[in-house]
């Protein structure tokens, strides 16, 4: 049997160390000595195929164990999670987490205990999310600067107001620039607040 471990940090202010810190300390509890360590700094959001986890688990053999700190070191919904773990329970591979305290492998229970841990972090990111864009948009009519130009707050505000209509928008295939004309705002600023917006909403 073979043992990796897993460390993936989505930003350079996040330590790593950290998450070395926990899964050595429960190897050494439980008398295992980890023989790979793969380490990355990528948004869980990039497919496992483009990542060094996806890499290790095609070299993972059945009877190998997969060590992390957590669930949502793995990716970052719900889906992507549950394709990693019957990825692995294909293969024969479990995967340990540390701070959850369970084991995941070929059974039903850890099937549903990974289905519904990764659906509650889910849920949460797009509460903060969603708690996050309604702030912003509260402070702005209250006519708080947060640090933008004067002349930006209006157009910024006017995006926030109107992005389930941008995104029904685009999602029926009209085009960034038609849409921006629609609201006034520049097709370059758009597309800097679409970006924006999907980067706090995947993070």
């Amino acid at each position: 049997m073979s043992i990796i471990a897993y460390i993936r940090v989505s930003t350079e202010m996040q330590c790593q160390a950290n998450q070395e810190h926990e899964i050595n300390a429960w190897c050494s509890k439980h008398g295992l000595v980890v023989d790979k360590w793969v380490s990355e700094s990528i948004s869980g959001t990039v497919a496992v195929e483009k990542r060094q986890l996806g890499k290790a688990i095609r070299n993972m053999r059945k009877g190998d164990l997969l060590i992390c700190t957590e669930l949502s070191r793995l990716g970052r919904n719900m889906l992507m999670i549950m394709g990693i773990l019957n990825r692995c329970s294909q293969k024969g591979v479990s995967i340990q987490t540390i701070k959850d305290n369970f084991t995941l492998s070929d059974n039903i229970n850890s099937k549903i205990i990974a289905f519904a841990f990764a659906l509650a972090a889910e849920i949460e990111r797009n509460l903060i999310s969603q708690r996050t864009r309604e702030a912003l948009a509260v402070k702005r009519m209250e006519g708080v600067r947060l640090g933008r130009p004067p002349g930006s707050s209006q157009k910024r505000l006017t995006f926030i107001k109107e992005y389930d209509n941008i995104s029904a928008l685009l999602a029926q295939g009209e085009s960034v620039s038609k849409i921006a004309k629609k609201y006034g705002i520049h097709r370059n600023t758009m597309r800097k607040y679409l970006s924006e917006m999907q980067k706090n909403t995947q993070n």
